[in-house]
């Protein structure tokens, strides 16, 4: 059989195959870039890329609710009572992090030396079986030293635990009056006046943070246990406000 100009139906047949072959593989190029976030051929770009998630700003904190004000009389403030701003932490004394957050907060009021108070209330989470019971002590050791007692007894209490006779004893409390303040259960009521105040507020969870301005009655909620920059961030700009 002599030789023919036309291609058989065989030689044709391998042909589109051979082209079917190299556009599937065009396909597949140009889908293994576009998902990597690069471009597939002759600098094509891709579909779409993935925004990482640390690029994108944090959302404004929210608004507090009715905050109750704070009373020197009644509240534990460490720093200065006249401050410009208070942080009101409303903590529980058996949380995880509200035990990490204990520093951050000493670190604040250091930095921010007299603009800047923190107001430690009350939030005892129900299923933490030690943190309604040294609320109350926290407030006995007050109620027998002060104001400094119950700093050094909220200290202890995150720093070694919840033998509250040993904390009492270390800070020079007397420890029969100490014991019959707890047995009289006197400051339940007020533990839980101020869970409620924090609920109010908006407070949901421990640490429960609100940044307040005491002039404006205007606060902001930063909830948990957040590294300082974040509480600075919105110090900074409630201290201009």
């Amino acid at each position: 059989m002599a030789a023919s100009d036309t291609p058989s139906a065989w030689s044709t047949g391998n042909q589109w195959f051979a082209v079917t072959l190299g556009l599937l593989g065009l396909m597949v190029g140009y889908s293994a870039a576009s998902f990597q976030g690069g471009s597939a051929v002759g600098g094509i770009a891709p579909l779409a890329q993935v925004v990482p998630s640390d690029s994108l700003p944090p959302p404004p904190p929210p608004p507090a609710g009715d905050v109750p004000p704070v009373d020197p009389k009644i509240d534990h403030i460490q720093g200065d009572g006249n401050a410009d701003l208070f942080v009101i932490e409303y903590s529980d004394f058996e949380c995880p992090f509200c035990q990490r957050h204990h520093p951050t907060m000493q670190q604040l009021v250091k930095d921010y030396d007299g603009k800047v108070a923190w107001v430690y209330r009350h939030f005892p989470l129900g299923f933490h079986q030690n943190a309604e019971p040294a609320a109350i002590a926290s407030e006995c050791a007050n109620e027998l030293g002060g104001n400094d007692a119950f700093w050094q007894f909220a200290d202890l209490v995150f720093e070694k635990g919840f033998d509250f006779a040993a904390h009492a004893k270390e800070i020079g409390l007397n420890e029969a009056k100490f014991k019959s303040c707890i047995d009289s259960g006197k400051f339940k009521q007020f533990v839980q006046d101020q869970m409620n105040g924090g609920s109010q507020a908006g407070v949901d969870g421990t640490p429960g943070n609100i940044v307040y301005n005491p002039k404006t009655k205007k606060g902001e909620i930063v909830s948990g246990a957040q590294p300082v920059q974040n509480f600075k961030t919105v110090i900074d700009r409630m201290l201009k406000e």
